[in-house]
């Protein structure tokens, strides 16, 4: 049994000593492996023909993936535009460039999400939200969504902490042969007065260490125009207050020892101004609210070769984000509401894997993070977390079949200057995955899991003045997946490749955390109340064609969703939670024909509720977009040159992802890029 020590770090000493204790154990073992990879094989050559399977059709969890040439032919600007096209997935959007953007996959909610930025998680202690409209795809290799968690076992505890995990991967510089340095500059502009330039440089130092600087700069007034009617007449009008100026610039060390093992260090800065777009409501169009954002961050990481029979993984951050909020119309007998929030985090990971056989590995992986959060609100509890992650994990693989199991333990100690803390938490939450190859061929493969989870309250939850309730327990989830992938490659046919992933789902949320109004709108308190039950269906497909020069990507994706508000006595027992549509889906359309490119995507979202009652006061419509791209690259004077054309919202449809914060019509963008030595 864990258990706190009297002082304050007694997580850091528990999770810290166990790791030790690991290490220690299996160190012996390090030494032999170290030992026999001095030996000498004569190996003889084999040639493979067998085409590499995909690693979507091999996890046993749900994987979708985004990434190099796919990421270029969606028309998406940030990280929240491209996951759209995941199925499963609902973006909350507040509109407008600057607006708001939250990911909530299954209808798990917003929290249960995590994001991890070159394997390392994007924390916010204060509201558990992560904006991914402030992470650019300007620097982004890849986008791949798990429901559930990766089936890696050396990986920090925190990948094994949440009902799903976004992975945002950037690009890590790569040379030619007759080169030590690259440039790629680019420049977007289009509607909302939009001004986007930036630029990446590479360097390599030696041929086992690289340097990638990359900048950019975001200036848009955000101005563009939508329909409003209040029921008696229609108008349109033009959205204001959602301009933004924002800067970013990161840096990336990228090294390897002599033993292949690798590391990176990387920097990163986001600093923004923004209007905060209010809701339109009562004929209100115009708004003052002010937003300031800045997010720094380091993190180091370390991996140990991948062919030892012992690997090692650590992972270090420190991070620092400054949120201010200006609303004028809001006065008192201080001035005009202007809240400002600091929080700072450091972070350290120790995971670690041992190859006992062929067929069975072993993993340990310990995590200790400390938040604090600071802001100038009258009676504040200045509230300060320590968070122990241990998750012991195991796995068995022979080529048909595999199967894995993990036990988490989490510990968590909440300490306030001011009011009552919510006190010690400790849980353990196990996971079990598997996946099938039923056949002698490998197209089809069946795979499932089940998944204990629970997400701690916020500080925003527990400890807001006025709002907070430090008693809050958390949110419990469990979730339940049965699926397949199939996949099957044609040699001489003008269809090269297909491919298909289906999977049916059953998750369940208990003392769902809700806030409920009390005497006053700006008295409001958190309590545990709701149940919530999912029921849904996932389904994706898609096609590789060749003819002759042409070739053409196709990508289709379904969602069938019930996510039932189930809280015993409750008058709302059995509809349908806010926001979550029973129906969506979208469809990509991609072609190359030798310099030029063609893109066509369609996202539509059926009907849905913005109120927990399902009544027709409540109703939102459904909405859907079409999207075209055109791209031109060619290359003069050893230089690269692109240019791509966009346009969003093709028939200019008027529709609100949120209710009341409408979205754009119509709109366009162009880019120029250029890549050279």
């Amino acid at each position: 049994m864990f258990r706190f020590l009297p002082a304050s770090n007694g997580v850091k000493y528990c999770s810290i000593s166990l790791f030790i204790f690991w290490t220690g154990m299996l160190m012996p073992e390090l030494s032999v492996a170290q030992t026999d990879s001095l030996k000498a094989n004569v190996l003889k050559e084999v040639e493979i023909k067998q085409k590499r399977r995909s690693t979507q059709n091999l996890s046993p969890t749900p994987l979708q993936i985004l990434n190099g040439k796919e990421l270029k032919n969606l028309n998406a600007l940030s990280v929240a535009d491209a996951i759209r096209y995941f199925s499963g997935v609902q973006m909350k959007d507040y509109g407008g460039i600057g607006g708001l953007k939250t990911i909530n996959v299954r209808s798990m909610g917003t929290n249960h999400t995590a994001v991890f930025y070159d394997g390392v998680q994007l924390g916010n202690a204060q509201n558990g939200q992560v904006d991914l409209g402030k992470y650019s795809l300007d620097n982004i290799e890849e986008i791949s969504l798990y429901s559930g968690q990766k089936s890696d076992l050396l990986m920090p505890a925190k990948a094994f902490a949440s009902a799903s995990s976004l992975y945002l991967k950037t690009i890590v510089p790569t040379f030619e042969a007759d080169q030590n340095r690259n440039f790629r500059v680019a420049l977007k502009t289009g509607s909302f007065g939009l001004i986007d330039p930036s630029v990446t440089y590479n360097q390599q130092l030696g041929s086992r260490l690289a340097l990638s600087l990359n900048a950019e700069l975001i200036n848009a007034n955000g101005k563009y125009n939508y329909r409003y009617t209040n029921g008696v007449y229609d108008t349109t009008v033009v959205r204001r207050n959602a301009d933004i100026f924002a800067k970013r610039i990161e840096g990336g060390l990228y090294g390897t020892t002599s033993d292949s093992s690798k590391w990176q260090i990387k920097l990163y800065n986001y600093n923004s101004e923004r209007g905060v777009p209010g809701a339109i409501v009562a004929n209100k169009f115009d708004f003052t609210q002010r937003q300031w954002d800045d997010n720094f961050f380091v993190q180091s990481s370390f991996e140990t070769q991948t062919n030892r029979k012992l690997q090692f993984l650590v992972n270090a951050k420190y991070a620092y984000d400054f949120t201010r909020y200006l609303d004028p119309d809001r006065v008192s007998i201080f001035g005009a509401l202007d809240n400002r929030y600091s929080q700072q985090e450091f972070y350290l990971s120790l995971a670690s894997l041992y190859h006992f056989t062929q067929f069975w590995d072993l993993s340990l992986s310990t995590d200790y993070t400390y938040q604090q959060l600071d802001a100038n609100l009258e009676n504040f509890a200045y509230p300060e977390r320590q968070t122990g992650l241990i998750a012991l994990a195991t796995k068995f693989s022979w080529p048909r079949f595999n199967i894995q199991g993990n036990v988490l333990a989490t510990l968590v100690n909440d300490q306030v200057k001011s009011n009552i803390p919510a006190g010690d938490k400790t849980e353990y939450t196990p996971t079990v995955m598997a996946s099938w190859q039923p056949f002698a061929k490998n197209n089809l493969r069946l795979r499932a899991f089940y998944k204990s989870i629970f997400r701690m309250p916020t500080f925003n939850d527990l400890y807001y003045t006025f709002i907070g309730n430090s008693k809050l327990n958390p949110e419990y989830t469990s979730q339940y997946d049965l699926g397949f992938t199939y996949s099957k490659s044609f040699e001489g046919n003008k269809l090269n490749h297909i491919s298909l992933q289906t999977d049916v789902y059953y998750s369940d949320v208990r003392d769902k955390i809700v806030a409920i109004p009390t005497l006053t709108l700006f008295r409001w308190t958190m309590l545990n109340l709701g149940k919530v039950e999912v029921k849904g269906l996932e389904t994706s497909l898609q096609s590789h064609w060749n003819f002759d020069q042409l070739n053409i990507v196709a990508k289709a994706n379904y969602t069938y969703e019930r996510a039932l508000d189930v809280t015993p006595a409750s008058e709302l027992f059995g509809q349908q939670i806010p926001y979550i549509p029973v129906n969506s889906a979208s469809f990509t359309l991609a072609s190359d024909y030798q310099n030029f490119g063609l893109s066509y995507s369609y996202i539509y979202t059926g009907e849905r509720y913005s109120q927990k009652a399902n009544i027709p006061v409540n109703y939102v419509e459904p909405w859907y977009t079409h999207d075209l791209a055109i791209r031109y690259s060619f290359n003069a004077s050893k230089i690269n040159y692109s240019i791509a054309a966009e346009v969003n919202n093709v028939f200019n449809q008027y529709y609100d992802v949120v209710l009341n914060y409408p979205m754009p019509g119509r709109n366009f963008r162009i880019k120029l890029i250029t890549k050279f030595n």
